[in-house]
């Protein structure tokens, strides 16, 4: 029998709305319609599923303020987290949300209507009383960041009739309910289910840390990572859900079973280990293993912790008995080479050898393509993991190049392009500013918005060759900072940036401008020139500066060659 859910009842609301689902699928066409948000739509999705018992809904005021100030709803149960609808006062306005009135919720990746919800209020939340009693005030948490600069400025409340389950593509067999995970454990006949919440591939360690926890209370173990919204710079949960499936032949006599969690996590620390905790519950689980720094998003730009090694810990056992769930302490484990073992960190002895590869170390071998040997991790989820990030001499990168017209970027840029192509290894993708100009951006001027749109295109396609593995040079005249740091940050989620500024001078420029482009902008024949009657804000910090006035195109590509080959870029060929 699996454990109760929190507040007695689960809220499994798809269950509930079944018998009326014609009804509200056409009441859905004539309502107005909120289209959510990722975030939003995972919350959606642990409401209607009953993942977020006892709530029916989002948190009206009262709730808000009970979760924000006690961790308490209005009913007096345990809810550590505020789950609540943003909206914007136009989106109000202009679909007439107020207390009583009643709108679909749609989701915006399919245009699919996932519920109706009923305004209960519409109000202003305190945000930073939010940000202090709930994450700790901290501005460099994320979850203070999203609050302040992603979250709108207004809450709905209200509870919500279900219409139909989000669509889900990927994993579908493993992607259970509440309620169908508490029948697959009575199928199984297991009574005690040992919960590991995890946002982060699984090694040895952490198969012989669950195995402990489950023998040790004469349980199962339920293997639950989360797949919504995760920490900025997690592995993704395709790579990581391929690692859970390769580990699960490790564990003994089917003892875990694996299952999907779509959680938008907050990285809230203590109140988010309760808000687990009270998730796992619902999902049938009687114990949940609270790790090192739970939950925590790591270090502030001033390497302090946002919160201490044990708050989760401390936080989930001080509610144990409310909880109804068992914490069980993370313990490190630590690999004894000797005795090719792994034992808890209370458990080594002084002065007994041990071996640990950090999880810098770990990705600094995923890099190099250096050895992960098997005492650290198995083979099987090894190979996965090199897959999905195989070492950097076979990732994409993009070189991007920055400088007034004529400055030599160009010719820079084509330099290189056949260099690495001569090379080999990788495709090697061109993209200078002029056949940008004609094939993506025909339709643009050479306004400040227009050319930092140019540059967003670019950074774009940029980004999306350099997930595929290609060497990409983008050269164009990009004069703005905002614009080329929008580019690298949207670039360097798939691979390596490099700003190159190719810094000949204005004058040297123009005084070698063959084709008379300079003069029809001097002459008033062309508005909007760079250097001309429209600045150009030179590189802070490039990673790479160099002046054809002073020196070759060829003597350029040498020390852009020479820089990609010091990152391991070109190592191999």
């Amino acid at each position: 029998m699996a454990n109760p859910p929190h507040g007695g009842v689960l809220k499994d609301l798809l269950a509930r709305d079944a018998s009326k689902h014609k009804e509200l699928e056409q009441e859905a066409e004539h309502l107005p319609a909120i289209v959510l948000t990722e975030r939003q739509l995972c919350d959606l999705e642990l409401i209607i599923s009953g993942g977020f018992s006892p709530l029916e809904g989002f948190m009206n005021e009262k709730d808000y303020n009970g979760v924000v100030e006690n961790l308490r709803l209005t009913d007096g149960n345990l809810f550590s987290m505020p789950i609540c609808l943003d909206s914007s006062q136009t989106a109000i306005d202009d679909l007439g949300l107020k207390p009583g009135a009643r709108a679909t919720l749609r989701d915006f990746r399919d245009d699919r209507n996932l519920a109706i919800i009923t305004i209960d209020d519409v109000y202003k939340p305190n945000k930073p009383k939010e940000a202090k009693e709930v994450f700790g005030g901290d501005e460099e948490h994320p979850a203070v960041k999203y609050l302040y600069k992603t979250a709108q400025e207004y809450y709905l409340g209200g509870k919500v009739e279900a219409i139909s389950r989000l669509n889900h593509y990927d994993y579908v067999a493993l992607r259970y309910t509440p309620a169908e995970l508490r029948t697959h454990f009575d199928k199984l006949g297991w009574s005690r289910v040992v919960a590991f919440q995890t946002r982060n591939p699984m090694h040895r360690a952490h198969r012989e840390l669950t195995v402990r926890a489950a023998r040790s209370r004469q349980a199962n173990v339920l293997i639950h990572p989360v797949v919504g919204l995760t920490k900025p710079g997690d592995i993704d949960h395709f790579t990581r859900v391929r690692v859970y499936q390769a580990l699960l032949p490790r564990y003994p006599n089917g003892m875990a079973v694996l299952g999907l969690l779509p959680l938008a996590m907050r990285m809230g620390g203590p109140r988010e280990a309760i808000w687990h905790a009270i998730i796992r519950k619902n999902h049938g689980a009687t114990h949940f293993i609270v790790g090192r720094d739970h939950a925590g998003p790591g270090k502030n730009s001033k390497g302090v912790d946002f919160y201490g090694p044990y708050d989760a810990q401390y936080a989930v056992e001080k509610y144990r008995t409310e909880l109804g769930i068992e914490v069980v302490p993370f313990q490190q484990m630590i690999y004894l080479p000797d005795s090719d073992e792994y034992k808890p960190d209370d458990e080594v002895k002084d002065g007994v050898r041990t071996l640990n590869i950090s999880g810098t170390e770990l990705r600094s071998r995923l890099r190099t393509g250096k050895d992960i040997p098997e005492w650290f991790s198995y083979p099987e989820v090894v190979r996965v993991l090199r897959e999905s990030h195989p070492p950097k001499y076979k990732q994409g990168f993009t070189v991007f190049l920055t400088g007034y017209h004529n400055s030599g970027k160009e010719a820079v840029a084509r330099a290189l392009d056949v260099t690495l192509n001569q090379q080999g290894g990788r495709s090697v993708s061109l993209l200078l500013g002029e056949t940008v100009r004609s094939e993506l951006s025909s339709e643009l001027g050479f306004s400040h918005a227009d050319r930092s749109k140019n540059i967003q295109r670019i950074a774009f396609v940029a980004a999306e060759l350099t997930k595929a593995g290609a060497a990409v040079i983008a050269a164009p005249i990009a004069p703005f900072h905002h614009s080329r740091q929008s580019a690298r940050e949207t670039i360097s989620q798939y691979g390596s940036f490099y700003l190159v500024h190719i810094a000949t001078s204005l004058q040297y420029s123009e005084k070698t401008d063959k084709k008379g482009v300079y003069t029809k902008a001097r002459n008033g024949d062309i508005k909007g020139f760079t250097g001309v009657d429209d600045p150009y804000e030179e590189p802070e910090k490039p990673d790479l500066k160099v002046d054809l006035e002073t020196t070759t195109v060829r003597s350029a590509v040498h020390q852009i060659v020479l820089l990609l080959e010091s990152e391991g870029l070109l190592e191999r060929f």
